[in-house]
């Protein structure tokens, strides 16, 4: 059933055209930022160019995931899902695999980034491959986020913002927060460790860092649980 509704949700995001839109943007940005760092004397790498796609992703992943069960509601499809002998865990998972699978194809001009450094220097893998490890896991959890925000609203725009709010919260946030005096000394290793960029750069450097894997899959699982009980209070109403 998970599967079912996964692919019900990738092959309607392919017919939608904000979903074109976010794939343009994507590669128009990605494509510059990878120019700018690129040429005779450049290191092979793609690092600035991992750096640049996270901060790219705070706007880009919410605008895939603000229709994921807004657009349910707004069409009525919604009460259908819920007398249909389905879980509401498994609606949740299966249209958050299914965004899953789009940004995983959104993340694709990565990959030419990859057969041009490769075909033109001697790269090292080590960091691409984790970097591209560490943007599965951040995608996850701001599609988790966005999951959870359209479950709490039929209103699509309402849910995106909701979404880069809580992004905001755990990236602008994050980095400004322990640079201030609000909190003190005592507070500034839960700001880092929250921050999202600061987890994502173990694996821009090339490390699979145990508690940063700990802290993206907890977040997921934290933000999908979320949206599952806001779905079971829409139930009960």
């Amino acid at each position: 059933m998970i599967y079912a509704i996964a692919k019900r949700e990738l092959m309607s995001l392919f017919y939608s055209p904000i979903a074109y839109m976010v794939l343009g943007l994507f590669g128009l940005g990605t494509s510059m930022f990878f120019l700018r760092g690129y040429g005779p004397g450049w290191p092979a790498t793609l690092r600035d160019t991992f750096f640049m796609v996270i901060w790219l992703m705070i706007f880009l992943v919410p605008a895939i995931s603000m229709r994921l069960l807004a657009d349910e509601y707004r069409h009525g499809t919604i009460e259908s899902l819920m007398t249909a002998p389905v879980a509401d865990a498994q609606v949740v998972i299966g249209k958050w695999f299914g965004a899953m699978a789009f940004f995983t194809v959104l993340l694709s001009p990565l990959l030419v980034f990859v057969i041009i450094l490769t075909a033109t220097s001697r790269p090292d893998f080590g960091p691409i491959i984790t970097g591209f490890v560490g943007l599965l896991l951040v995608g996850g959890m701001y599609l988790a986020i966005g999951a959870f925000a359209s479950a709490a609203t039929q209103n699509q725009i309402i849910a995106f913002l909701l979404t880069v709010f809580i992004i905001c919260m755990l990236t602008f946030a994050m980095f400004f927060l322990p640079r201030t005096a609000w909190g003190g000394d005592a507070m500034r290793p839960i700001y880092y460790h929250l921050d999202v960029n600061q987890q994502f750069d173990n694996f821009n450097k090339g490390l699979i860092d145990l508690s940063s894997v700990v802290y993206f899959v907890s977040g997921i699982g934290l933000f999908l649980f979320l949206a599952v009980v806001v779905l079971q209070s829409r139930r009960w109403r």
